[in-house]
This record gives structure tokens, sequence and C-alpha cells, in this order.
């Protein structure tokens, strides 16, 4: 009959401290914006599969043709090429990656094609997913899929530009 009573109550306790800890529980508020300072874009840090990265790709170079041939290696690697165009100024490095908040995830992928050279241009006032591709005279070509893993695995997961918050995630 001891033995009951003593069950019992350890049964009661760990209950309680159950309870407890349900109501207490702080990390359901993880991830949040909580703490953002107002009016800052909350950036998408999702790294997203290449399926579902938008690009458009342009030629900031002296080579005619260049952008749509890289257009079609992108698609071959199965990235959603939107558009490709010609650059008015030309750009001296690698590429400049231009995207804003909505699409910091996919333009972290799109980093390692280029071994992280290529130069981001962040604007938090842009509104959609896109990704501008701008390939400078630095530009030799992408970097295989080997080196592209090896170049994540380097660069660590995205981060939320200066100026912004992470977004929450995705339930």
């Amino acid at each position: 009959m001891r033995a009951l009573v003593v069950v019992g109550l350890l049964a009661v306790i760990a209950l309680v401290f159950v309870v407890v800890a349900v109501v207490r529980d702080s990390q359901g508020k993880a991830g949040t914006a909580a703490g953002c300072p107002e009016g800052w874009p909350l950036a998408d840090l999702t790294l997203r599969e290449r399926k579902d990265v938008k690009i458009n790709v342009l030629n900031a170079t002296d080579q005619p043709g260049l952008a749509r041939t890289v257009a079609d290696e992108f698609s071959n690697r199965q990235f959603q090429v939107k558009k490709t165009a010609t650059e008015k100024k030309q750009v001296a490095g690698v590429a400049v990656l231009r995207y804003g908040p909505k699409g910091v995830g996919s333009a972290h992928l799109l980093q390692a094609y280029f071994l992280n050279n290529a130069v981001p241009g962040y604007d938090e006032k842009r509104t959609d997913d896109t990704v501008d591709v701008v390939l400078g005279n630095g530009f030799q070509q992408l970097a295989t899929t080997t080196e592209v893993n090896q170049s994540l695995g380097d660069s660590g997961p995205p981060t939320a530009p200066k100026g912004s918050c992470p977004s929450p995630p995705a339930k």
C-alpha cells in the first residue's frame, strides 16, 4: 500500500513538471521577428532547391551572347531562368547578385556557383524573390556540382543582410 502511495505521488509530481514545462516553453517563439526594429524587412533565409530558384541572367561584359549561354547552363541545372538581357554598365568582377529580402536564401545558393566570388547586391526595397545574376568581365565558368557543394559547406547557412531581420520559418 505504501508503494502505491509513493508511485502515485511521483506521478502527480511528474505531471506538474510536464504542465509547467509546456506552459513556460519559449521554443514556439524561436525564429520570429520579435526584437526586429520597426520597418526593417524580413529576409527569407530558406535555402531553396535549384528548381525553386528564379533568376534573370544579365550580361555586363563585352562578350556577345554570354547571358544566353550562362542562362542555358543554369536551365540545364534546373534553375528557373526568367529572362536574359544585356546590362548597360560593365562589371569588372566575376558577377553581381542583385536580390531583395525574399531572395536572400536563393542568392546564397547562387553565390556557391561563383565560388563565393560574386558581389552581393542586396536591395531592401525589392519585393520579388527573383535574383538578378549580372555577369562581369572576370566570369569564366560556373562551378561544378562538387565545387558548389564544397562552397555551400564552407559558407555556412544564409544570414540576414544588414538592415534586415530573419523571417520566421514557414510552418
